[in-house]
């Protein structure tokens, strides 16, 4: 199963407007660099380290909410910081998986929030419950680009490029 980066989101400060880049490093164990979760702020930083690194979000997801509520919604506004096609993002919830070279594992499922909906103006709450994409943490940092291959990652190939054994294990959290 593999799929396609198509976009990169980021903002330095919690609740300012979205950036779109062409290319950012993955940080290991921080995120996206320049994104406010890898400089320690963002509305949500109080949560579990790997559910605050990055978060992915399907192209078509956003299509689609945008057609069910009405409003003229860009990957952005969803403040997502990799937009992909291609590949099934809920399926890589407790597994690990590749952008270009970077590792990364997907934490937990990213329901959408109100606080998304103060910052929109629009009602997506309900039309993005089962679309908000994936949490995921970074384990082994690259320069991604648009157009990079988003893939699964076999267990094996992950022990290879440092995955944490034992208690330091990632363990993903349902929601």
């Amino acid at each position: 199963m593999t799929g396609t980066l198509t976009e990169i989101w980021l903002t330095p400060t919690a609740a300012a407007p979205m950036r779109r880049v062409t290319a950012a490093r993955l940080l290991a164990g921080r995120g996206v660099e320049g994104d406010r979760y890898a400089l320690g702020g963002g509305t949500w930083a109080r949560y579990p380290d790997l559910e605050k690194q990055l978060t992915l979000i399907d192209s078509a997801d956003v299509a689609a909410v945008a057609a069910e509520v009405g409003v003229p919604l860009t990957p952005g506004d969803t403040r997502r910081n990799l937009v992909t096609t291609g590949i099934e993002l809920p399926s890589l919830v407790g597994r690990w998986f590749a952008v270009g070279d970077a590792l990364l594992f997907g934490a937990k499922r990213c329901p959408p929030c109100t606080h998304l909906e103060r910052l929109t103006g629009a009602r997506l709450v309900k039309a993005m419950v089962h679309r908000g994409g994936v949490n995921a943490g970074v384990f082994a940092g690259a320069e991604v680009t648009e157009g990079a291959v988003v893939r699964l990652v076999s267990e094996e190939e992950a022990a290879e490029r440092g995955m944490p054994t034992g208690a330091g294990r990632p363990v993903p959290r349902v929601v």
